[in-house]
């Protein structure tokens, strides 16, 4: 008998690390290319580079329970490349990253924190290159990881970075009318 279960968008497990189609497994970004419709792979046009880069972190750091959480923010990031907001995006990451790091106890912090802390406050001097805001997304990932609720986290910054570049919303009127015929 032929085997007729499917790997989708809608049952797959998210896992640590590339896979070279969703029988494998797939990472969080490798997840976003199978809902914008492009080819599996865990860099799609259709997202910002920067998310993607925080996501792979997360998910390739995170244990398993943690990175089925970020299923939850897969559908957020379609879309939301917008390479005007690449470098606000990116520094906004650094931002919470020296946040979190200064915030955990001395037992808790990051092996090689100080070193890590002084390069993402350099890199909030300058345009952040590709490499820069991979090492941002891994020291932030690396850095959540070991924070208490940094899986949630995680998931709520992926959706501050994706509403920095949703249209502004106009307010409706208070009161809504309409003309009777």
């Amino acid at each position: 008998m032929m085997d007729t279960h499917v790997i989708s968008h809608q049952n797959v497990r998210l896992s640590r690390g590339a896979h070279r189609s969703p029988d494998e497994g797939a990472c969080v970004m490798e997840l976003v290319s199978m809902l914008a419709g492009e080819p599996f792979s865990d860099r799609p046009e259709t997202a910002c580079p920067v998310i993607g880069a925080v996501l792979r972190a997360f998910n390739d750091l995170a244990d398993d329970e943690r990175r089925q959480e970020l299923l939850e923010c897969a559908a957020a990031v379609v879309g939301s490349r917008r390479p005007e907001l690449e470098d606000t995006r990116a520094r906004h990451c650094v931002a919470v990253a020296l946040d979190y790091h200064s915030r955990q106890p001395r037992w808790r912090r990051v092996v090689g924190g100080r070193r890590r802390l002084a390069a993402l406050a350099t890199a909030r001097r300058r345009r952040l290159g590709e490499a820069d805001i991979a090492y941002v997304a891994w020291s932030l990932a690396a850095i959540l990881r070991r924070a208490p609720g940094g899986g949630g986290r995680a998931v709520e910054l992926v959706h501050e970075l994706v509403a920095m570049g949703a249209p502004a919303v106009e307010e409706l009127p208070r009161e809504l009318t309409y003309a009777a015929r």
